[in-house]
């Protein structure tokens, strides 16, 4: 979009002052470098003429055949803009911001399943970008997969909490689920977060009017929706229809007939304003991207597209971390989706407990142990056989059995160690992947979790490749993939948090605890400040090690390091029972 240009002046400014440092700037970048200044200044005209010379002198250049489509796309031709990012792409797949303007341009054009692929394409590379996520729940929702789109919106709400766009998705996800009073509280949520917000005030007035039958709601949001400025192109239309409500109510309260109402608008995204709107593109695209796994790359963190399972470290049973604010009568409808994207998948929940029988039960399969000791104040003798008369019954004081309730014994987890992976066929990778994504997507995790495997096997050295393995693998429980996966991550990136992480999860989840521990507290030695891994350290160590010493000292440092924590009354609770 539009608004994403201006991450690529520093880069911009780098490319003119290298070629100035040559000595001279040759015309091919020269046209580039003009074509750019006038898509700043909203030139399309003159950057469309500039931009066509660049293309010319570099035929093979992608970043010149994309700004190219951005010109084209707003000067009003979509076909020729569409021509320059397909070029863009044939001679640079990886450069994203084609893939997310040729997404942009379909999405213009009704072309959703095209708009899709693109969007998918982009996320897949782009996994933190809240923009490619909320384009993508909207060409979902235009191909009529309400189900996909909501898992698209709520990455966007995980990503940028308080998103009115995200909201504003999942109410007309909802209308197609004909689930019209959550899609009116998702509406509301936008609003909520964006008082002005006309698509979202205009949709929940419709859904009132023609599902739920408010006519006084609908009246409000109405009114409230031609009040805005500027004044909205549809402005005569809904005016109609609110006197036509109106005098329908005049009717109804005179024991009149009923009027008949002029149709309800169309739910809408957005609603188009009397000035010619300016088409939403990125701009985005100076810089090739940085490749995926080549010789020392930039970390990249990997989000599924439903939200992984991530450790719950907790007092109680483990609960997902996700502060919110206090949770109101909309964010309770909200709740299902608005889960935070994890790195792991969460073992299934243990049996309901009282609260002190969760805080000191081992693991979910474990027994109490059987107290064989009496602890009464004694015994009392019977009489012998031979005693011919009763005697008194005499009650010595026993000194009480000391029970030693033995140490918890664990297996231990057989580590690989592998070298850092050598490169593979890194292109054919990328395909597997993209099937991978598009299957978890589609809710088939058996078949995602091949397609990742056949990536992995193709290029070793790609970490999204084995990491995203080892997560789903352990979502599915299948820890003898998932282990040896999250160990070739942590060969390729030793440095990444959430890949330790989720190894330390899956060890628990297999039974390997004290392994575990051990991978927590290598996370703490370099990052001693990460909350996550001393309240997860904490509760291994007071449920499965019983260890309460070090489990106090974690779970104090979570109350220092984040005060507001969930869990921060149960760890309190848990502190004041197991005093030093």
């Amino acid at each position: 979009m539009l608004d994403k240009k201006n991450s690529i002046k520093g880069a911009t400014t780098m490319l003119a002052l290298a070629l100035l440092a040559a000595g001279c700037t040759p015309a091919g970048p020269r046209a580039l470098l003009n074509g750019k200044k006038y898509l700043d200044r909203g030139d399309a005209a003159d950057a469309v003429a500039q931009l066509k010379i660049a293309t010319q002198l570099l035929p093979t250049n992608a970043q010149a055949w994309n700004y190219y489509g951005v010109a084209l796309q707003l000067a009003g031709q979509p076909d020729d803009a569409a021509s320059a990012y397909q070029n863009a792409l044939k001679f640079d797949r990886d450069l994203m911001e084609a893939h997310f303007n040729y997404g942009s341009l379909a999405l213009e054009q009704n072309k959703a399943e095209l708009a899709r692929t693109e969007f998918s394409a982009y996320t897949l590379r782009r996994q933190n970008d809240a923009a490619g996520w909320l384009k993508l729940g909207s060409a979902q929702l235009k191909a009529g997969d309400a189900a996909a789109a909501e898992r698209s919106f709520s990455t966007v709400l995980s990503l940028k909490q308080y998103e009115p766009e995200a909201y504003n998705g999942l109410g007309l996800a909802r209308v197609q689920r004909n689930l019209p009073r959550d899609a009116e509280k998702f509406f509301s949520a936008a609003t909520d977060a964006k008082p002005d917000y006309a698509a979202a005030i205009l949709n929940r007035a419709t859904v009132e009017q023609q599902y739920l039958h408010d006519t006084q709601g609908a009246l409000d949001n109405y009114k409230k929706y031609l009040a805005l400025t500027p004044r909205a192109a549809n402005a005569a239309t809904v005016n109609a229809i609110v006197s036509g409500l109106e005098a329908s109510q005049v009717k109804i309260a005179a024991v009149a007939p009923p009027v008949e109402k002029p149709a309800p608008p169309v739910v809408q995204t957005e609603p188009r304003p009397e000035t010619k709107p300016v088409p939403k593109v990125s701009t985005v695209a100076v810089q090739h991207p940085a490749p995926v796994m080549r010789p020392q790359p930039p970390p990249v963190k990997v989000v599924v597209a439903t939200p992984p399972p991530v450790e719950v470290v907790q007092v109680r049973e483990e609960q997902p971390i996700n502060p919110t604010p206090p949770v109101t009568a909309v964010e309770q409808v909200l709740a299902p989706v608005l889960q935070q994207p994890v790195e792991a998948p969460m073992p299934p929940e243990e049996p309901k407990k009282s609260f002190f029988g969760r805080l000191f039960s081992g693991s979910p399969d474990s027994k109490p142990a059987q107290d064989s000791g009496y602890h009464g104040a004694g015994l009392t003798p019977l009489p012998t056989a031979s005693d011919t008369e009763p005697r008194p019954v005499v009650i010595q004081p026993a000194k009480p059995i000391q029970v030693v309730e033995p140490a918890p014994v664990f297996a231990r987890y057989n580590y690989f160690n592998p070298r850092r992976p050598t490169f593979g066929d890194h292109t054919a990778a990328t395909g597997a992947f993209t099937k991978a994504r598009l299957s978890e997507q589609d809710g088939n995790e058996i078949e995602a979790l091949s397609w990742y495997q056949q990536a992995a096997a193709l290029d070793p050295s790609w970490f999204e490749a084995q990491y995203n393995t080892g997560v789903l693998a352990h979502r599915l429980r299948n820890f003898s993939v998932s282990l040896p996966r999250y160990e070739m991550a942590l060969a390729i990136q030793p440095d990444s948090i959430d890949a330790r992480y989720n190894f330390a999860l899956a060890l628990k989840a297999a039974g390997y605890s004290p392994d575990a521990a051990e991978q927590l507290r290598k996370i703490l030695l370099r990052s001693p400040n990460e909350v996550r891994a001393h309240l997860a350290l904490a509760n291994i160590c007071a449920q499965q090690l019983r260890d309460s010493v070090q489990a106090r000292i974690h779970y104090q440092k979570v109350l220092d390091l984040d005060p507001q924590n969930d869990q921060a009354a149960n760890i309190g609770n848990w502190l004041v029972a197991n005093p030093k």
